[in-house]
């Protein structure tokens, strides 16, 4: 019976390293890739007659792809999410695109939340312990609306809000619940962005941010914004 406890517990030891070894192995590929690379609206520009091609080939297996990618990339806690997000909307249309996004994004913010939870906490705790000391309580408090503010008006980096309520003992239902409304109403302005790229791309617009920006992207995203900022300001409120 011993030897039974001690397997089981070596077991559930080996359980809890995974979303740490599933974090490293990403890191591993994501430079051993140069991932950063593809991460930009220029590459986007470059690849997208292929890009559409192989949606229109293969449109279940693509969005899988992407939305598998998305994880990865919010995980790792990489720059270029932006540019990912308008992919979506690019790739896919406006709403998938969004739901595709909110879908990856939430499942590698969750499973870098189980890492932090898992075998994260000591280092972070002596690293940045003051600053997610801050956040503490009023992830302690507010719990799931906290994390809605800020996830809808990122006061503060992303990574650290997903470390700040690991080390809250938050749980992860509503850890997920939070992140994905908060991050909700942004990611469908950025891939509505996206979704006008193709004819901004084939007016020979420059593949930079501020010169695909045009009164017809962005004024049917104004509702959008107005709903980020309400429901932010809600959320806060709603804290006290």
């Amino acid at each position: 019976m011993m030897r039974c406890r001690g397997w089981s517990g070596t077991r559930s030891g080996w359980i809890r390293l995974l979303p740490l070894a599933a974090v490293l192995a990403g890191l591993g590929l994501a430079f051993g890739l140069d991932a950063h690379r593809w991460l930009t609206l220029a590459s986007l520009a470059e690849h997208r007659d292929w890009l559409i091609r192989l949606v229109g080939a293969h449109p279940v297996l693509a969005g899988l792809t992407y939305g598998l990618g998305y994880a990865c990339v919010a995980a790792l806690g990489m720059p270029g999410t932006a540019v990912l997000t308008m992919a979506g909307g690019f790739l896919f249309g406006r709403w998938l695109g969004t739901a595709l996004a909110v879908l990856g994004a939430t499942a590698g913010t969750c499973l870098l939340f189980l890492a932090v939870r898992s075998s994260l906490a000591p280092l972070l705790a002596r690293r940045a312990g003051r600053f997610l000391e801050r956040l503490r309580p009023g992830l302690e408090r507010g719990g799931f609306w906290y994390l809605v503010a800020l996830r809808l008006l990122p006061v503060v980096p992303f990574w650290a809000a997903t470390a700040a309520a690991a080390l809250a003992s938050m749980r992860l239902r509503g850890f997920a619940a939070g992140t994905a409304l908060g991050i909700l109403p942004g990611t469908a302005i950025f891939a509505g962005i996206g979704a006008g790229l193709d004819a901004a791309f084939s007016r020979g617009a420059r593949p930079e941010l501020a010169s695909l920006l045009s009164a017809e992207t962005l004024l049917p995203l104004l509702p959008l914004a107005a709903v980020a900022l309400l429901l932010g300001w809600w959320a806060r409120r709603r804290l006290g």
